[in-house]
């Protein structure tokens, strides 16, 4: 109990939810396998972790258990939260999009006991030997729903025929599957349901806080693109994920609004995964807004302080709408979800009867400037190799650089480098006063993220 008091303290969480007790004590006290479904923003990932992690071996160097996500983001951020929960154990995420060669070095040298990953490059380095099968008693499959739907059989299938002495797995999904294939072999299945099996009206009409408020906007014209430009306007700077169905839609909306003078960051599968990362960085520690995206943002990404989802395109079912209206409202905060309808468009059929009210732009605010994005991102040429922490960039930039501390926001240290987020209006004096001076008696390059 102490240490995941300890852990909540890490994570700035000040106790569990319902849903949490309820998983915690089925994965860490039960024998069978777990089903748990929980509404996007509920704090699933917490809940299999912390009670996965009280059941492996940190002495053990091989890997015990095996998280299957259906994407990138969602293999990376959720090996973030197990780091920052500071267990002791060892983890890494492996994904398509760069070498496995690279990957597998990283494991010879870490030796994780937990390894996230997508279906196929799970099953690569498996085939290869890289992970030692017979050592993988756990298996947690997150976003279960998406996982096996067809494309992914075929690859999970395969993966779980490699994994024969896995003795308990945990499912996990904002959305039930209509059918669990006989492959993953599911034994006694302790059902966690939060709230009920979460359904579109569960997004439109959430439990009693109502914790994401549904909004349609009209827009008199098919292209929708000047309306979407004035709600942006009027919602005034708060942090937003513009969602589309297409990619070179995507990149269109991304190119007007920049002209209009806006700042946006974009995602979507055409783009390389470094870049990806990139921008979905810099959206998440404000220098960059809105987020404009294809459905592959709605899924795994926990970016704190989303304050709105607009469906710039109506989401093509009712869970790509479940999705994407739970990136905001994260762990018990609210937020908003606006519908933009063009000529003849309606609410998806499955949220028409809910409660939803019409928004409509104010003139004034939506003739307006639009804000930039309170942050810009500074990248300084120094990292953990060199002996830098974030402390001593706190003082570099405070002491040397003249910054109050209101004015950092987040900073990430690496082996060779470090990002640190800052007031945007702060920028131009900081790297005036940091030319030339050194950091913890070192020179160093300090410049702008473009």
């Amino acid at each position: 109990m102490e240490q995941t008091d300890n852990i909540l303290k890490k994570l700035g969480i000040d106790h569990l939810s319902a849903m949490q007790l309820e998983a915690r004590q089925a994965i860490a006290c039960g024998r069978g396998d777990v089903v748990l479904l929980s509404p996007t923003g509920s704090g699933k990932t917490l809940a299999y972790l912390l009670p996965l992690c009280s059941r492996l071996n940190a002495d053990a160097d091989a890997v015990q258990a095996v998280v299957v996500v259906p994407g990138r983001e969602l293999a990376m951020q959720s090996q973030q939260v197990m780091q920052r929960m500071g267990t002791g154990l060892r983890s890494m995420s492996v994904y398509g999009g760069r070498p496995a060669m690279n990957e597998h070095r990283q494991m010879r040298q870490l030796r994780p006991q937990v390894v996230f990953g997508t279906p196929g490059r799970l099953n690569d380095h498996l085939s290869k030997g890289n992970i030692n099968a017979r050592g993988v008693t756990w298996l947690v499959i997150d976003e279960f729903d998406k996982c096996l739907e067809m494309g992914f059989e075929a690859e999970m299938s395969r993966l779980l025929q490699r994994l024969p002495d896995v003795r308990r797995r945990v499912l996990l999904s904002a959305t039930d599957a209509e059918q669990i294939p006989a492959f993953v072999r599911l034994a006694d299945a302790h059902r966690v349901v939060s709230t009920g099996s979460p359904t579109a009206a569960d997004v439109a009409e959430p439990p009693s806080d109502r914790r994401i408020a549904i909004h349609t906007v009209h827009s008199p014209e098919r292209d929708k693109l000047s309306t979407l430009d004035a709600l942006l306007r009027t919602l005034a700077g708060q942090k937003a994920i513009v969602f589309l169905n297409r990619r070179e839609a995507v990149e269109r909306a991304a190119d007007y609004l920049r002209r209009r003078g806006f700042m946006p960051a974009i995602m979507h599968g055409g783009m390389e995964q470094s870049l990806r990362q990139q921008q979905l960085y810099l959206f998440a520690n404000g220098s960059l807004q809105p987020l404009v995206s294809t459905d592959l943002a709605s899924r795994g990404l926990d970016i704190p302080d989303v304050g709105a989802v607009i469906h710039y395109h109506l989401p093509e079912t009712s869970a790509a709408a479940i999705h994407r209206s739970g990136r905001t409202a994260r762990w018990q905060q609210t937020g908003t979800t606006y519908f933009i309808l063009g000529p003849g468009e309606q609410l998806p059929q499955e949220m028409a009867q809910t409660a939803a009210k019409e928004f409509v732009p104010q003139p004034d605010t939506a003739t307006s400037q639009p804000l930039l994005p309170p942050m810009a991102t500074i990248y300084i040429g120094k990292g953990r190799r060199e002996k830098i922490s974030r402390g001593d960039i706190v003082g570099f930039l405070c002491k040397k650089g003249g910054l109050q501390a209101h004015q950092l926001g987040r900073i990430d240290v690496y082996d060779h480098h470090a990002y640190a987020a800052v007031s945007r209006q702060a920028v131009t004096g900081l790297l005036a006063a940091v030319k030339g001076e050194r950091i913890k008696g070192q020179h160093t390059v300090v410049e702008p993220i473009r």
